[in-house]
């Protein structure tokens, strides 16, 4: 069973609790997975380093056509970000900047309530530095009150509540109080399923969980699931075959940009160094991070 989300795992917990009570052979294994990055006791979780690699891409490129009009026509860009209560992918668009006065120039995260004035007073305070405006909003953001800004007044399958977009309610919000046109994006599921951009740790990480659930189960055992463990921050060489490596070789599943990406990536070096390939069989090149499946 793949874990999606801390719901999910309290619903793994009580199947495989159920399946103990009534004494039904189930083997319950979970399996770290959302671009959230959400999950207790993993250092991260797999989903999240190619989430966040295109978040930001997007939000660079964006930035970048934003600043070519930005004198003649648009000048407050706004995208929408997934991530209902955490704001890590939020965040993650923080690495498209690379100087001081790139955008994104504000983050709206869900963990801080939306303040309209002070909002506002950041979003004048760029126009008048820069003649323009990056906006990173979370779809999760809540008010003062504790409510979703965003809330349709309905609920999803799950009792959830439905959210019907924050994006364009900021924008109006800017719109109305300043007299300039603004743009909004909401890439939605194609942030989380954007293959051609994915990051080639991420897609090592799923592999590695998913092979140790499988190991797992085979050998009967049931209510665990594999974890990622940062065991280093330095580059380090390992010499234990017993340990198995996040970063050890799986099959080649990363399909490396274009020449004329890389300059547009270039700003990305940061994400880069953090999510690079690492392995405990051979000297880490451009890492800063070891993991272990435990």
């Amino acid at each position: 069973m793949r874990t999606t989300s801390a719901f999910f795992l309290q619903r793994w917990g009580r199947l495989s609790q159920l399946s103990a009570e009534l004494a039904y052979p189930i083997v319950c294994v979970g399996i770290p997975k959302t671009m959230d990055n959400d999950l207790p006791i993993t250092d991260c979780s797999p989903g999240f380093g190619s989430a966040a690699k295109y978040v930001a891409t997007s939000l660079h490129e964006a930035a970048l056509d934003l600043a070519a009009m930005s004198r003649t026509s648009t000048k407050v860009f706004t995208l929408e970000v997934m991530g209902r209560h955490a704001g890590w992918t939020t965040a993650a668009c923080a690495l498209a900047a690379e100087h001081e006065g790139d955008a994104p120039h504000v983050l709206l995260l869900p963990e801080v309530a939306f303040n309209e004035g002070r909002f506002l007073v950041k979003v004048e305070d760029a126009l008048k530095r820069h003649d323009q405006c990056v906006i990173a909003v979370s779809e999760g953001v809540k008010g003062p009150d504790g409510e979703f800004l965003s809330a349709s007044g309905l609920k999803d399958s799950f009792g959830h509540a439905q959210l019907g977009g924050v994006a364009p309610l900021i924008t109006n919000l800017i719109s109305t109080k300043f007299g300039c046109k603004c743009h909004w994006a909401v890439p939605d599921y194609l942030l989380r399923s954007a293959r051609h951009i994915a990051s080639e740790t991420d897609v090592e990480q799923a592999y590695a969980v998913g092979r140790a659930a499988v190991e797992f189960a085979l050998a009967g055992k049931s209510a665990v699931m594999p974890a990622i463990r940062r065991l280093s921050d330095a580059p380090i060489v390992g010499t234990s075959s017993r340990r198995r490596s996040l970063g050890s070789p799986t099959r080649k599943s990363y399909y490396p940009p274009t020449s004329s990406a890389r300059m547009v990536l270039a700003s990305l070096k940061r994400l880069a160094a953090i999510w690079h390939r690492s392995s405990l069989e051979k000297p880490i090149r451009h890492s800063k991070m070891v993991y272990l499946i435990m």
